[in-house]
């Protein structure tokens, strides 16, 4: 039964993931899809995500057009065509438990190795392995960004060219990973309702978003970015080991 408190919740995950993937390029499915997993069935939640994310994309095109490195997104998409069947075989086989404790770890690792500063030489055939894993994890778990998230971090992407590349990408990976689940795994009404209704709050988080991206520096994106990461897979590991004692 929904709640005020679900409600609310709810509200409060699609806010601030509007508002970081308009100022970064990246942060929707970070932020979305592990906190939607608490309230909704992963169907709905990576769904949702997936959605709302497209929305946003499609939104920005005229603004971020100039930005996009179009060799990468290239290499990208076609090693997301890859990933994609790999990413729904792991939806169709894994349970919840398991798909949370994963996102957790997944996410914790990532920040790990985003707080040793590493440098990665970018290449077209690391391109493409990127592009494949986050197809898979698209289909899988709603999350496209964080290798593409680690990758442009290691090679120092610039963030204008940064949320460009990663904001076009995701109309793509959307799309194909969104027909995926609908004729794989079917989908809900209550899917299209909560994403229509999502709507206002993905334009009040654009704002936002467009609002910090002119204002603050890579730098700090870089450092709120570590910080949410973290707190997003402790979250989800802390609350999978309270469910399961």
């Amino acid at each position: 039964m929904i709640n005020l408190n679900t409600i609310l919740l709810f509200i409060l995950i699609i806010l601030l993931a509007a508002t970081l993937q308009s100022s970064t390029g990246f942060g929707f499915s970070i932020v979305s899809t592990p906190f939607l997993l608490i309230i909704l069935e992963p169907r709905e939640a990576v769904q949702i995500s997936l959605i709302l994310s497209l929305v946003i994309s499609l939104a920005f095109i005229k603004k971020v057009k100039n930005d996009v490195d179009k060799g990468i997104l290239q290499r990208f998409t076609f090693g997301s065509v890859l990933g994609l069947p790999i990413g729904m075989a792991i939806f169709m086989l894994l349970d919840i438990a398991w798909l949370k404790i994963g996102i957790g770890v997944l996410v914790l690792l990532l920040t790990f190795f985003l707080f040793l500063n590493i440098r990665i030489k970018q290449t077209n055939i690391k391109d493409i392995f990127i592009g494949s894993v986050s197809g898979a994890l698209t289909t899988s778990i709603g999350m496209s960004g964080p290798p593409i998230l680690l990758y442009f971090s290691g090679t120092d992407t610039p963030k204008e060219k940064l949320r460009g590349t990663t904001l076009i990408y995701y109309i793509f990976i959307c799309i194909m990973s969104l027909f995926t689940q609908v004729f794989v795994a079917g989908t809900t009404l209550n899917v299209w309702i909560l994403s229509a209704l999502s709507l206002p709050l993905i334009a009040i988080g654009m704002f936002f978003g467009e609002f910090l991206f002119i204002r603050i520096n890579q730098a700090v994106f870089r450092k709120l970015t570590y910080a949410l990461l973290t707190f997003t897979g402790v979250y989800l590991l802390i609350q999978q080991f309270i469910e399961s004692t």
